[in-house]
């Protein structure tokens, strides 16, 4: 449920509604579906007939594996972080912002600040963030100035090196950070 009478926040020089960034409940799974699917074809400008829509169903599944963080702006969702956390370490598994210039920087802040708070809770040590193949400057310097830097997997500690390996990704672009100095002695 959206607040009725929100306040308003200057960005850049102009005045903008605020964002809420909260964890999404299973009843805004059908909105999230839509996001995807929104974000999906503005950004391929088409219909691929081969990729089927995600509906509030499969995000209701996905629920039992990935907890989501969602962004909205006067009640209509505007960014979307999925997570997953094993081992103590986290793993950021979905990142969709629908802003751009000022407003898009500040809800991506907004959102990966929310799951390292969350994840400090669950007292997880480390945030792994799997890159695309040639990620741009631009993504990395983002991920950059969060603290995030960049380390190949023979350096990762041992419970990164086996959270990567459980999760059979590719491990050539990997950006982590320590979210706890104090290292819990061994899983709860």
């Amino acid at each position: 449920m959206c607040a009725a009478g929100v306040s308003l926040a200057a960005v850049g020089g102009y005045v903008t509604a605020p964002i809420e960034v909260r964890r999404a409940r299973l009843s805004d799974a059908e909105s999230i579906a839509a996001f995807v699917n929104a974000a999906f074809l503005k950004a391929t400008q088409s219909q691929v007939p081969d990729r089927q829509p995600v509906t509030g169903a499969g995000v209701v599944a996905r629920f039992g594996q990935v907890g989501f963080i969602i962004a909205e702006q006067e009640c209509e969702m505007v960014g979307l972080l999925g997570w997953q956390i094993e081992n103590l370490v986290v793993r950021v598994t979905d990142y969709l912002v629908a802003l751009s210039g000022t407003e898009a920087r500040m809800v991506a802040r907004s959102l990966v600040e929310k799951m390292e708070s969350e994840a400090k809770e669950l007292l997880v040590e480390s945030a792994l963030l799997f890159l695309p193949a040639r990620p741009s400057a631009t993504l990395l310097s983002f991920w950059q100035r969060l603290g995030y830097e960049a380390e190949r997997l023979e350096d990762l500690d041992p419970a990164c090196r086996e959270a990567v390996s459980e999760w059979g990704l590719d491990a050539e672009h990997i950006l982590t950070k320590r979210l706890r100095e104090d290292l819990v002695g061994r899983p709860i």
